[in-house]
């Protein structure tokens, strides 16, 4: 899952983007409010990580510029302000969670999962296909019996695919939900990570699942 961090206190947002990629997230940072909009103008997300107390323009400014509906990414606000009147005018300008700092990491992880469990658009912790059964929640995949020990990237790279079954994934496609805007991996990397997932894949008895559409990219039917 794509996450967009914005935070102007650089020991915080570092020691978030951390956590949060251990967890299994792909990260982007973000130190101000302009900085996040062009994230937000040129990539997709599902969550926003949001500070309220912003430069140049402030977390209300990003939330003004969020699309309704569709494409949106679900937002946590991480703010220090306290008043009810602080989370009221967040949830009303389109925050979906607000937590006030400090906070603990596990709540963090624990907002955004309950996050991506709302029916208002349906995200499925647990994708099956083919055999093949994706934990997103637990980080876990197996095929039948066996345990796919696959690499975060790997394990990022199947959730995508299975999470968008029948979506051709172009090269840069990949290498923008998986590894983030700021990455300087080539798409050389991404041919060597579709083959070692689909080397692991076939090792467990699944066979390749994996179609290859030449000049366009990667899918799963």
């Amino acid at each position: 899952m794509k996450l967009l961090l914005v935070e102007d206190s650089q020991r915080l947002r570092d020691t978030l983007t951390r956590g949060l990629r251990a967890a299994g997230f792909t990260v982007d940072a973000a130190a101000d409010g302009v900085e996040a909009s062009g994230f937000l103008a040129g990539f997709d997300y599902d969550f926003v990580l949001l500070d309220l107390g912003l430069p140049r323009m402030d977390g209300f400014g990003v939330l003004r510029g969020l699309p309704v509906g569709g494409t949106r990414p679900r937002v946590l606000v991480l703010s220090a302000r306290d008043q009810v009147g602080d989370r009221i005018e967040a949830l009303n300008a389109g925050a979906d969670d607000y937590l006030v700092k400090p906070f603990a990491f596990e709540e963090v992880l624990a907002r955004l999962h309950a996050l991506a469990r709302r029916p208002a658009e349906v995200r499925a912790d647990v994708l099956e296909h083919a055999g093949i059964r994706l934990d997103a929640r637990a980080h876990q995949a197996t095929f039948g019996e066996r345990t796919l020990n696959l690499t975060p990237r790997e394990f990022a790279l199947l959730e995508l695919l299975l999470r968008h079954r029948g979506r051709v994934f172009t090269r840069a496609a990949i290498l923008d939900r998986i590894a983030g805007s700021a990455s300087d991996a080539s798409d050389r990397s991404v041919e060597v990570l579709v083959f070692g997932l689909r080397r692991k894949l076939t090792d467990a008895g699944c066979g390749d699942v994996i179609e290859n559409r030449r000049g366009a990219g990667y899918l799963i039917e």
